[in-house]
């Protein structure tokens, strides 16, 4: 265990330079000039002006010596200042991250709890009403955009509840149930289709281990249904299902930047958006060095869940 955690470690510490590399040139290869965003079109700035600010953000020099000076700046945890505010990136980034996250996290958590037992039931009811009634929601799940559901959503407690506190944001420490009433809908839009992919994996999961050797084993034994379904098969069927988990997790991420504009929540998709439109670099390689450093270690602890689940991984 302390040997992969060390391992999972080293791959985290060279996927967030690639990802720090990839981000610093994409940036800069998008049409337009940071500096000329920042001034707007103010016609008495002289060009001397326009030189000392580019010298300022440290413009003025190569893409190499802007990314090491940048990445000796971020080892040090300063993840630069924003072209906007001139505030510490971090100061930004944090609160919209904790909107984010919370939704991101609820979102995670509703799909996963229900996504295990629709799946075994789907797994153990095959061919019989149950089954193709789950797998026809999921289809539908599956095929709906957060968005459009978001809007529907929107649409139905418009016209159900009209006086329900649906968009904006509370903190959680302020307002717990503001913050649940308002985390409701957008937690929903983004967990829908997130339920009916797990459910489908664990699905196809279960039945391939419900034609096991050693499931029919423990059937002869006379072990009850139950303990054959959720400890003998579902043991064994969790390992897609946590794979499946934690690409989801960037998936959510993604689907979080529309599901902030459509509810109009201040997280960190929309700060990114905004940033990326005004060209403010150091917000946005700070934003997304952030969320991939999150999802990769997301990965890494769903890694390092195999073995808890598999002893056999923790002997290979």
């Amino acid at each position: 265990m302390l040997a992969a955690a060390l391992r999972r470690t080293a791959e985290l510490a060279v996927t967030a330079i690639g990802v720090s590399v990839l981000t610093f040139l994409m940036i800069r290869l998008i049409p337009g000039d940071a500096v000329q965003v920042v001034l707007g079109a103010n016609v008495e700035v002289t060009p001397v002006q326009i030189a000392a600010l580019r010298a300022q953000l440290g413009l003025d020099q190569s893409m190499p010596a802007q990314y090491l000076a940048w990445l000796g700046r971020a080892l040090h945890g300063d993840l630069g200042t924003s072209l906007w505010t001139g505030r510490p990136v971090l100061e930004e980034i944090l609160p919209r991250a904790g909107v984010t996250a919370e939704l991101t996290v609820l979102a995670l958590l509703l799909a996963a709890v229900l996504a295990i037992p629709l799946g075994c039931l789907m797994a153990t009811a095959r061919r019989r009403w149950a089954d193709y009634a789950i797998r026809i929601l999921s289809i539908a799940g599956i095929t709906m955009p957060s968005f459009w559901l978001g809007t529907l959503l929107l649409y139905g407690v418009a016209a159900l509840a009209p006086d329900a506190q649906v968009l904006g944001w509370v903190p959680f420490r302020e307002d717990p149930w503001g913050n649940l009433q308002r985390a409701a809908l957008p937690v929903a839009a983004l967990a829908l289709p997130v339920l009916a992919s797990l459910a489908r994996v664990v699905r196809a999961s279960m039945a391939e281990a419900m034609r096991q050797d050693y499931i029919r084993t423990a059937r002869a034994k006379g072990l009850p249904r139950r303990t054959v379904v959720l400890v003998h098969a579902l043991r064994n069927a969790l390992l897609p299902f946590l794979t499946s988990f934690g690409i989801m997790a960037g998936y959510l991420f993604g689907g979080s930047v529309v599901i902030e504009q459509v509810f109009a929540l201040p997280g960190l998709g929309r700060l990114m958006v905004g940033a990326i439109a005004e060209r403010n670099y150091p917000l946005v390689q700070a934003g997304i060095l952030l969320a991939t450093l999150t999802f990769v270690a997301v990965n890494a602890g769903i890694d390092l869940l195999y073995a808890v689940v598999d002893p056999r991984i923790r002997r290979a």
